[in-house]
This record gives C-alpha cells, structure tokens and sequence, in this order.
C-alpha cells in the first residue's frame, strides 16, 4: 500500500518539510496555504485525529491498573526516567529503548515519539511568550552569542500563533512575561487564589497566575476543534481537539488546501548538496518498514524534527563542501545543547476550605514568572538568568487515608471523605548554553537502518546548580508566608532531557564563523534549508519554548516563500 495520503507521489515539490510535530505541522500550513506543494515526511507511523485509542478508556479498564509488565518496562528504561511514560494509558506513544538506542557518556534523557503528530500528541501545553530581555541576556551578559533578532521581530508571529492554536491566560502587564491574545482564563481553585493572594501581599515582585496552556476554553470557533471538556486525559490525545496538536490544527489545515502530501514510515538521514548552485535540492530517506531507499526533490527544505534529529540530519549531511555536516563552517553543529532544569521546590498542607472542592480536572495549575535578576534588589550574586514556578493545589487522595482505621467502618467513611489539601510548586530554570554540552554520532554503533547513533556529552554546571539552591529556598519561603504547614523543599535527581525541552546544536547567530543559522532560520551557507524547531535556540529562557518554536516557524515560512517569489533561494 502507497505510503502517501492526501495527494499523490509526485517526483518533486515546492517544499519538504521534515517532521510533522508542533514545528513540522506550522511549517507545513504556512506553506501550503502559500500555494507550495508541500511533502511532510515523518520517520513514525500514521496517526489521525481522533484515533487514540485509550483517549475514552478508564483506569479500571486497563489490565494491571495500566502498569507496564516486566517484558514492557525493559524496553523502555530510559524512557521510563520522566516517571509519566510508564503507564498502559500512553506509553504507546514513547520509543522503545531498544529499537531505538542513544548512548551517554553523561546521562542524557531523551525522550521521544516517532508518529504523525510527533509530540505535539504529549506535550505539557504551557505556551509562554520570551521577553525582550531574554533576547539580549547572551550578548549583555557575554555568554555564548547575540541573538540575531528581538522581541519587537517576533512579536507579530506570536500574536498569529496565539491566535490560531488558543492559549488560555489572563493580562498581567508584566515585562517579564509579556501579554497575549487570550482564551479565558482556567480557573484558580480556592486553595490557589489564597496563595496567590498572600503572595501579592509577602512579595512585591511575585505575581501568580493560572498556568497559560494551549486549549480552547470559549466557544469561539477553531476550524473543528472545540473547548476543553477538563478530563485531563491530555497525554493519551484528545479527539475533541480541545488542545493545540499538528493533528487536530495545523496538518487538517494543510490539507484543506489541496497542496499537501504526507509521507510516514520516512527516516530523513541526509540532506542532498548541489555545490554548483550552493543549495540543497533534497532529502534522501529510508522507509522505516522496508528498508528501501528513496530521494525527494524540492526548492525548500524545512527541518523540524526536533533539535537531536535535525541537528543528526544535518551531521549525516557530508560533503566535499561540508566534510563534518551541512551547514558546519563554525563547528557548532552538535555543541550547546540546553534544556530547562526541574524537579526542585516544595510542597505543604493547607488547614481550611474544608468545605470546598473543585469541579471537572482541568489540565493546568499555577504559574508564577521569573523574579531573579530582572534587575535592582532582585539580582543575586551566585547565579545569573532566573527560573518560574509551574504547580498547583489539590485536595488530598488515598495516600491521606493511610493513617487512618485500617479497617472497619472508620476507614470506609474516611475514604468517602475529600482529603486534606496540599500545594505543590516546583521550578522550570533556565540552563545556559556551553560549547562542550553537545551530541555527537557514534558510527561505529548503528540502528536497524544503518545510520549511526547519538551520543550525549552534556551535564548541568555551577549556574544551574546555585539555581536550584534558590529554587528550593524560595519555594519553602513563599509557601511559609502564604501560611501552609509542614511545609518540605525538595530536589531530585534531574539530568538535561528531562525537561523534554532539548534546544541548541544548531544555533541562530549573527556571524557564520560562530554560528549555524542566521536570524530567518535558514542554513548560513545554504539558504534553501531552515531549521525551525528547538535546534536553532540561541538561549533558552527559563519558559516552555513550543510556542516560541511556532512563532519562528511560522515566520521562517514567510521568509521562505517570499525568497522563492523574488529568486533569491
């Protein structure tokens, strides 16, 4: 059976868009709706909306309560360090470890979802704007390079994303986390809006919010989609459409205009050079089920398959030109991988509100905006750039009946009873970008397909680790204030990947001596190829960067089309 749906093989197109995930389906709707016949090639199997098939499942409806059996979690132990892949309900959605193998010289924790939707399906949904100073931070602060754009140059584009995919939030007319076009917000549960208010009154820097997360939370109409039933169930794909996916959104977009074709089952490893006309003039791929070997042409070529692989399809990319990977004049392809660092906070109970309980399980808690040197009495010695909270209030489960009768009658009413409240809040920090923090392939250790493997070389420093420090401290103190008891801090083992966040290796820079891209995504020294997705990140903020991805995809698109109108590419 072809591979091809939507429209026919064709020999050539106007644009190939490699990866079909939140950047690949931006991608690919701001081209085809340019008029560009499109081909979307993505390594995974097919998926369609609405065919997820645990998404109206209960928990007692898997065996095992969803636990993985041993045969199961064995081949996923690297996936299974996030602690969420683990689970019957939708770890069908993660790489096998062992069809899928990585190496780590430092632990690395990579995980990935090779399928039509990439994981635009799994995403945590935060979608956050950067703000001018997270643009200017690298070259005010001498580290690593100067973005090649500001604020004011993507601003336009986070309006338009905003605007199609749906993102709930309130205005809070903060620099540090600047305002968007707005779902209604989600709702604070009372034990939320009480912290939040004490907060107000402890701090005259510390705002909290709800968390700002891609669903649809009005009535409004998305082309199909429709708002957020609050099942919580976000992870296993919703067939409501309620959250933003390329699935639901972009992609069926695409595909109204007639231009677009997908291609699943197509590993990209290598991008074809024409060193005549210092372009690219296509792909090859290998059909992940048979092995068989294909080449696509076209004119454009978008690489959005996330930061690890695109960065490998560039690696891969050899020539007499470019003898350590496409693109590689500044030797940075590979170097400066980041992500956020988590896992640390604190968490307490909260006397009160006994009599309140929340309805529906909306798929967002809190979120408060960076404070650390913003500048002033907020700047601190012992590390720079900053850090946000993401948590939230619940009341208690089955965990707060433990202590209780451990049978009889006792029990039976204790366990009908909500329990006590607890408020959680854990930061997402900024990690900086260092040179030797990179990937590199291993061709002597190759796949099934004969390509070669990655392997991680990258770990926390000083800065990120002084962050965390703080992170706990003013976690314990805020919750303190804010009156809760027994409050804990804590920090757990985290390791770059597990933000799931991976950026870098194929850095946007001003200068092709020090950099892989220039400020339109585009290849320095081959115009036709852009990178769009968390490969081209110059910093990384300390905010979920998907939104971010979006916004400069859909701009590099623009740019693409108009160069190819003018024949500039």
């Amino acid at each position: 059976m072809s591979k091809f749906y939507y429209n026919q093989e064709q020999a050539s197109y106007d644009a190939i868009v490699v990866g079909s995930g939140i950047s690949g389906g931006w991608a690919a709707k701001e081209l085809c709706e340019a008029g560009m016949k499109t081909l979307v090639l993505e390594r995974g199997r097919m998926v369609k909306h609405g065919e997820y098939p645990t998404a109206n499942m209960d928990d007692w409806d898997f065996p095992n309560n969803g636990a993985l059996t041993r045969e199961q979690a064995a081949r996923q132990e690297k996936q299974a360090r996030t602690g969420y892949t683990v689970r019957a309900q939708h770890n069908f959605w993660f790489v096998d470890d062992v069809d899928h193998p990585y190496n780590e010289t430092k632990r690395f924790d990579w995980m990935r979802g090779y399928h039509m939707g990439g994981r635009s399906i799994m995403w945590g949904r935060h979608s956050y704007r950067w703000n001018e100073m997270d643009f200017t931070a690298n070259r005010d602060e001498g580290i690593s390079v100067d973005w090649p754009v500001r604020y004011k140059d993507i601003a336009p584009w986070y309006d338009k994303v905003e605007s199609y995919i749906g993102v709930t939030g309130e205005k809070l007319g903060l620099d540090v986390l600047p305002d968007g076009i707005f779902e209604p917000m989600m709702e604070l549960n009372c034990v939320e809006q009480h912290v939040r208010e004490k907060i107000a009154e402890q701090y005259e820097d510390r705002i909290m919010t709800a968390g700002r997360v891609a669903h649809i939370n009005s009535d409004k109409s998305f082309e199909g989609r429709m708002r957020c039933q609050y099942r919580n169930r976000c992870i296993r794909g919703c067939p409501f459409g309620a959250y933003f996916s390329s699935l639901s959104s972009t992609l069926p977009a695409a595909e109204r205009t007639g231009n677009l074709t997908v291609r699943p089952d197509s590993i990209v490893h290598e991008i074809i050079y024409d060193p005549d006309t210092q372009k690219a003039t296509g792909v090859k791929v290998i059909d992940r089920e048979t092995s068989e070997t294909y080449e696509f042409k076209a004119k454009v070529i978008f690489l959005c398959a996330s930061a690890v692989a695109s960065t490998s399809i560039l690696m891969q990319s050899r020539s007499d030109r470019f003898e350590n990977g496409l693109g590689n004049d500044s030797d940075q392809l590979g170097r400066n991988i980041m992500d956020h660092h988590l896992n640390v906070g604190a968490s307490g109970k909260f006397d009160g509100y006994e009599d309140k309980y929340y309805k529906g399980r909306k798929p967002n808690g809190i979120y408060l905006p960076r404070f650390r040197n913003l500048g002033g009495n907020t700047d601190v010695d012992s590390f720079t750039r900053g850090y946000g909270y993401q948590g939230g209030a619940s009341r208690g489960n089955w965990e707060d009946v433990i202590a209780e009768v451990s049978h009889g009658k006792a029990l039976k009413d204790a366990i009908l009873k909500p329990g006590g409240w607890t408020f959680g809040m854990g930061g997402f920090g900024e990690v900086l970008p260092y040179e030797d923090n990179r990937m590199t392939l291993d061709y002597d250790k190759k796949d099934q397909w004969g390509l070669p493997t990655v392997t991680f070389d990258a770990e926390y420093r000083d800065n990120e680790l002084n962050m965390r420090k703080d992170i706990q401290e003013q976690a314990v103190d805020m919750l303190e204030k804010a009156g809760l008891r027994d409050v804990q801090g804590f920090d757990n083992d985290s390791y770059l990947g597990l933000g799931i966040h991976e950026m870098g290796t194929a850095r946007m820079g001003r200068d092709p001596k020090t950099s892989v891209l220039n400020g339109n995504n585009q290849v320095h020294a081959c115009k036709n190829v852009y990178v769009t997705d968390g490969a081209f990140m110059t910093s990384a903020s300390c905010v979920n960067p998907s939104l971010t991805y979006m916004a400069f995809t859909a701009r590099a698109a623009n740019h693409a089309v108009n160069e190819l109108k003018n024949g500039r590419i």
